[in-house]
């Protein structure tokens, strides 16, 4: 079920005792030279797709919103976002409408790594308004984060940025909006030791703007990245299903 192509009676028919709100959230910023700024809502709407025609009736998918939190890539130039604090609010405020419309099982499916810590706050902060809903979120990497690591043949294993994972999966789903002769790793040496977060820009942190090696990408590899990580949001999909509400 497509929100945005039922009518207001058809969307108020919906039983949500059988219902899961979806909302894919992304980013519309710099993605190295080789990628469109637009990359994360390509990804995370690819696989929300996934999602949806998996559980047709059980999964009520919201449109891909395309505004992310991603003041941390403004060195880089070809960067839209909102502020921190007003992100938090955005999704507070997406949210707030069909939850009190009465769904009331909801997963934030995020495409976006600086979209991470806003999300939980707001869901944390809307389970004080709403605590008979199950709220949950996750970025789609998190969930198959095992089934991705083992597709990838560079260094890095994990979710990057303009990496092997994100540039493999735009070859796939749209080769046309990959620079291929512009394509540079950028591995991006961390200096904190593991475990410990450090809060700096993509300008002190990168020399191109990405994190990882896209020279390892394929179209192919892509698309077995895709098959893998759509059944892991399944699970996750269906485990928000079965859990109690109320």
């Amino acid at each position: 079920m497509r929100f945005a192509e039922m009518t207001a009676p058809e969307i108020r028919g919906i039983d949500r005792d059988r219902a899961v709100l979806v909302a894919p959230i992304a980013a519309c910023e710099q993605h190295s030279g080789h990628l469109p700024v637009i990359t994360d809502a390509v990804l995370v709407g690819a696989v929300a797709d996934g999602l949806e025609a998996a559980r047709p009736d059980r999964v009520l998918l919201l449109p891909v919103q395309w505004l992310g939190a991603s003041e941390h890539h403004l060195p880089f130039g070809g960067t839209l976002t909102a502020t921190l604090p007003t992100y938090e609010q955005m999704l507070i405020e997406i949210l707030t409408p069909p939850l009190r419309d009465g769904f009331r099982r909801v997963l934030l499916l995020n495409g976006h790594g600086g979209n991470i810590d806003p999300l939980h706050v707001a869901l944390r902060r809307l389970d004080a308004a709403f605590p008979d809903a199950v709220l949950t979120g996750a970025a789609y990497w998190e969930l198959a984060a095992g089934e991705i690591a083992a597709l990838c043949e560079g260094p890095r294993k994990s979710m990057g940025h303009a990496c092997e994972i994100e540039t493999s999966m735009m070859m796939h789903l749209r080769p046309d909006l990959v620079r291929e002769d512009r394509i540079r790793d950028d591995p991006s040496p961390g200096v904190a030791p593991e475990g410990l977060f450090h809060a700096v820009d993509f300008g002190r942190r990168t020399e191109r703007g990405a994190v990882g090696y896209p020279s390892y990408a394929s179209a192919e590899k892509g698309g077995k990245m895709l098959e893998a990580i759509v059944p892991k949001v399944v699970e996750a999909a269906d485990r928000v299903l079965e859990m109690p509400v109320g």
